[in-house]
């Protein structure tokens, strides 16, 4: 093990750092970030964002599935200077004006989580195989979803949420005005 010269081992030194520029959920943000952050750790510790979970650290579990120019990215394995000069989207990103997305609403009416660890990564996948696929097969569905985890259910009930954001949203989409709008959350 190497000691640096302030004699903490080196792995334990801070830095170095690179100035980033990056727009999370429509915000721009401006920061300096050690170079070995992760970008999950950015959105959670920095930005105070939580709804991105960490769950597995290996990129396997997929619960801090953020989308990154749009694709849907594991955020534990991804740095957070990759993301300077580009969008993030996170879970908190998806409702807009007070009104759930379609996502949301389908994984709420069609009962699409259960201890809710996974549901934010899910989500952000669900999007991404909606803006592929808006009317996606199940198989479509179920390919997508590959790769987010989810110990608690079945994942029908998410396969269900998938294809109730689509209907939704094509139904909004087919009516003037914004398309994905949805009632505002606890209202009837």
């Amino acid at each position: 093990m190497a000691i640096a010269e302030s004699g903490m081992p080196e792995e334990a030194e801070v830095g170095p750092f690179y100035h980033i520029n990056v727009k999370v959920n429509g915000k721009a943000y401006e920061t300096e970030v050690e170079t070995r952050l992760l970008l999950v750790h950015f959105l959670r510790e920095q930005l105070g964002l939580t709804g991105t979970h960490i769950g597995c650290d290996t990129s396997n579990c997929g619960a801090c599935t953020v989308l990154l120019d749009g694709k849907a990215v594991k955020s534990c394995a991804v740095l957070a200077v990759q993301a300077n000069g580009r969008e993030v989207r996170t879970v908190e990103g998806l409702a807009a004006d007070g009104n759930l997305h379609p996502i949301q609403e389908g994984f709420m009416q069609e009962h699409g989580l259960q201890c809710g660890f996974c549901t934010p990564g899910m989500m952000i996948t669900a999007l991404q195989i909606l803006e592929r696929h808006p009317q996606p097969t199940e198989d479509q569905i179920r390919h997508g979803l590959e790769g987010n985890l989810c110990r608690c259910t079945g994942y029908q009930h998410i396969i269900e949420a998938v294809r109730y954001a689509a209907e939704k949203i094509k139904r909004a989409s087919a009516k003037p005005g914004r398309p994905g709008k949805t009632r505002k959350s606890g209202r009837r």
